[in-house]
């Protein structure tokens, strides 16, 4: 797990992209907005940077994805206001130009691999951050890319304009408001032998693009992917959790996820992404008198059919008691 170099940050401006998705310029502590400096670190496509975030009275982090290139100095992110957020969003929507923030430097798990024979990218809702600086630096490189981008309404388009100027006919809408289906079958046929799979969205497309990818016998290596907006199944209401091993019993609220609450409670864990991709958070389950609902992409179908185990960072129950294994001890 990478650890993150915390530094000081000033919020430059704001600027709507849609109804619930907003833009915010951010410079580091001593950076004049327009000219970079030594203490710019500028981020690849897909990067995500770090910011400290206060919910209620607790200081918390968020990952956001940089958008674009970030040439003059500036990190530019997008954040869409959730109203099942557990406050991130909400806090970065309070903000107004010449807010002090605290902010990590660019890291990057969903990085481009270059010179390949061809890419296919797919962005649902608010995933086209990562996507928009894939597609921005590919068509600049001439490199072999189409883009799919799905939204519920044409209202929900971010950055429409700007990638329908880059990438032309190499763009795809789907919106389904106006019928638009997303057939992935015969886009990823088009795609060149060799070419790889780059999807952002939310748990649903990832799914059926796993799917879809795994069923035209293409290597799983060659489709990446980050997630974004973990929603599940069921709605998301409190329950109580048992650890017998550590003899704690504790309440997991609506408005946290199961892994901030065995944090609370002392238990020693390790995570990263907190998005329900790595599996390091993961933890065995002994019973469940509710249902479980998993939302993370860790897992395959099978393995969350089985109910063994669970990504404490955004899988839950639906109420009542789930009792976890755990070889942690009390911090």
């Amino acid at each position: 797990m990478q650890l993150a170099h915390w530094r000081a940050a000033r919020l430059v401006a704001t600027r709507d992209l849609t109804h619930d998705i907003r833009l915010f310029e951010i410079a580091p502590a001593g950076d004049e907005a327009g000219a970079a400096t030594s203490g710019f670190v500028a981020p690849s496509p897909g990067s995500h940077i770090l910011i400290e975030v206060l919910i209620g009275d607790r200081v918390e982090t968020r990952s956001y994805s940089t958008v674009g290139p970030c040439g003059d100095g500036l990190y530019r992110i997008a954040v869409k206001r959730l109203k099942a957020s557990r406050g991130g969003s909400a806090y970065m929507w309070r903000l107004s130009p010449g807010a002090r923030l605290k902010i990590a430097a660019p890291r990057n798990q969903f990085d481009l691999a270059w010179h390949k024979p061809g890419y296919l990218l797919l962005a649902g809702g608010i995933g086209i951050t990562p996507i928009y600086s894939m597609a921005l630096a590919l068509a600049a490189a001439n490199a072999p890319v189409r883009l799919l981008y799905a939204v519920r309404s044409k209202a929900d388009l971010a950055f429409g304009d700007e990638l329908g100027a880059v990438l032309g006919d190499r763009l795809a809408l789907f919106v389904d408001a106006d019928g638009n289906r997303l057939d992935l079958e015969p886009e990823i046929s088009a795609l060149a032998p060799g070419g790889e799979f780059y999807v952002c969205g939310p748990l649903g497309l990832m799914e059926m693009a796993r799917q879809a990818w795994a069923g035209s016998g293409r290597p799983a290596t060659l489709m990446r992917f980050e997630t974004f907006g973990n929603g599940g199944r069921l709605a998301t209401v409190p329950f109580h959790v048992a650890i017998p091993r550590l003899g704690l019993d504790f309440d997991v609220g609506a408005d946290e996820t199961l892994l901030d609450a065995l944090e609370k409670a002392g238990v020693a864990m390790i995570s990263d992404c907190r998005k329900g991709e790595c599996g390091l958070c993961t933890l065995p389950v002994l019973a469940a008198d509710g249902p479980l609902d998993h939302r993370d992409v860790f897992f395959s179908g099978e393995e969350k059919a089985k109910n063994s185990k669970l990504c404490t960072c955004v899988s839950r129950l639906g109420g009542g008691i789930l009792t976890l294994d755990t070889c942690d001890r009390k911090a």
